[in-house]
């Protein structure tokens, strides 16, 4: 790839990151976007865990919190509005995650942004491409935010609970080959009241043509998404604020 001419080297190094980055926008707003505030719809490892699964996995799927669904109706709406999301990811942890970019992150429009908010941060350095997206969703009641959080963890088999973050929390890596090009991709489902937090996090070696490690990417995710709730719980979108 190196001894091409520049113009046509050029190309063939951009060209996967303009796939990719559509890939990244469709997932944003694809299987883990909920077609409504009132939710309904995807997933997520534990701390250090491995929770993982390849494209051609199989097994039914470990839901956590499934057992907490009645309590979960009985408490008051918590959140009435989703914070600003490309701020809910300190900038260090951002430029350890996606290196080379700009680290104020791109805020994807949404229709009500009262209740769905999503940042994305994405950027080639060399030949390493990484991707980070960020998503608010807050719901109507806590047993609608409980009901879509169960039919998207339940549509993802793999992953894992991840300890200690939100009310519940749900971790999967995925390992995809298009045209001889892997790519690995860590999705963070969390669940906090009547919101919902999903973190997708994924990355490519165009010069080798490998993914990063999945611990590297799990890990990464699930920081992420820890930030992204500490965020949640302090912004000012509670009742009462």
């Amino acid at each position: 790839m190196r001894d091409l001419p520049l113009p046509l080297a050029l190309t063939a190094r951009l060209s996967p990151v303009v796939v990719i980055a559509c890939a990244g926008w469709a997932l944003t707003s694809g299987p883990f976007a909920a077609p409504s505030a009132d939710g309904h719809g995807a997933a997520g490892q534990g701390a250090g865990g491995t929770g993982t699964r390849s494209a051609s996995s199989n097994g039914s799927p470990q839901v956590p919190g499934a057992s907490s669904a009645s309590a979960a109706a009985d408490r008051p709406k918590t959140y009435t509005s989703a914070p600003a999301p490309c701020t809910a990811v300190s900038t260090k942890t951002v430029t350890a995650l996606v290196p080379g970019a700009k680290t104020a992150g791109k805020e994807i429009a949404s229709t009500d942004e009262s209740v769905r908010r999503t940042c994305s941060w994405n950027a080639l350095k060399g030949y390493d491409y990484r991707w980070l997206d960020v998503s608010f969703e807050v719901m109507r009641s806590n047993e609608a935010a409980t009901t879509a959080y169960q039919q998207r963890t339940g549509e993802k088999s793999g992953g894992g609970a991840v300890p200690g973050l939100g009310d519940a929390a749900y971790s999967v890596v995925n390992l995809t080959t298009e045209d001889k090009q892997q790519t690995r991709e860590g999705v963070v489902l969390v669940r906090a009241a009547n919101a919902l937090v999903v973190v997708t996090y994924n990355g490519s070696d165009f010069e080798t043509k490998k993914a990063p490690a999945t611990d590297g990417i799990n890990k990464g995710a699930i920081k992420a998404a820890r930030e992204a709730v500490a965020a949640l719980v302090n912004s000012g979108g509670g009742q009462g604020n």
